[in-house]
């Protein structure tokens, strides 16, 4: 599961650009980081980076260093790229495993799209947050877009670009089955770990704040109308978790 996307390439790269959830958790994170004052002058690490998409997202804000991390050597290799063709030398891109990252920083912030929704086991999942917490200054935040857990098989997300079709009881957390509904579709595996599980492991890696903010909806237009964006936020696939370090 930690290197599917090593095969899953360019096709993610195009769910990610294309997807209704992917534009959700985007305005979600930007709404984030306007409250938080900005980026101008801070340090950014984003884990399971993937092609880069918020990584650049970070340094467009401002971020006075901006790393992108991911373990996957193909979504690095496409991240890397990326910044070649478009002249961004003062991204960084590294191949690292988000539960057991090397002293890279100390960073202000630090973003998280799904990462935490790979940890195969509960041990896993506490050396992820011991991680990040560690490549952080005091009273640096956490933002993470986590799943919702609970919604399969009540809640259909295919016209939001996700399509769940298995739920599989199997050691600390459920695994969940799923396609990204891109032409063909992309298969891919996560786990659904519980937002108390999330909670206490973020505590246990020295948190000292942690909380949730409901996903947030862009704008309708003439393709995603309100009525779209309302059945969505009946029950998003997302949330977005901040803590504080």
């Amino acid at each position: 599961m930690r290197f599917q996307y090593d095969t899953i390439g360019e096709r993610y790269a195009e769910s990610k650009s294309t997807a209704a959830f992917s534009a959700a958790d985007t305005y979600t994170l930007h709404g984030a980081l306007d409250a938080l004052g900005g980026l101008r002058g801070l340090d950014a690490l984003d884990l399971a980076c993937g092609y880069g998409y918020n990584t650049r997202l970070l340094a467009r804000g401002g971020a006075r260093r901006t790393v992108g991390v991911d373990v996957s050597e193909e979504m690095i290799r496409l991240a890397r790229e990326h910044e070649a063709t478009k002249g961004r030398p003062d991204v960084e891109y590294l191949v690292a495993d988000a539960a057991g990252l090397p002293d890279l920083g100390p960073f202000d912030l630090a973003t998280a799209a799904y990462v935490f929704s790979y940890a195969p086991d509960r041990r896993t999942l506490h050396a992820m947050f011991r991680s990040v917490r560690a490549n952080l200054r005091a009273g640096g935040r956490l933002l993470a877009i986590v799943p919702n857990a609970g919604a399969f098989p009540r809640v259909d997300w295919s016209p939001y670009g996700v399509r769940i079709l298995d739920r599989v009881r199997d050691g600390d957390a459920p695994l969940l089955k799923a396609h990204f509904l891109t032409e063909p579709p992309v298969p891919f595996e996560f786990r659904e770990w519980a937002h108390a599980d999330l909670a206490e492991a973020a505590v246990e890696a020295g948190f000292v704040t942690v909380g949730w903010q409901p996903n947030r909806t862009p704008p309708a237009d003439p393709v995603r109308d309100d009525a779209y964006w309302t059945a969505y936020r009946s029950w998003p696939i997302s949330s977005l978790m901040t803590c504080t370090a």
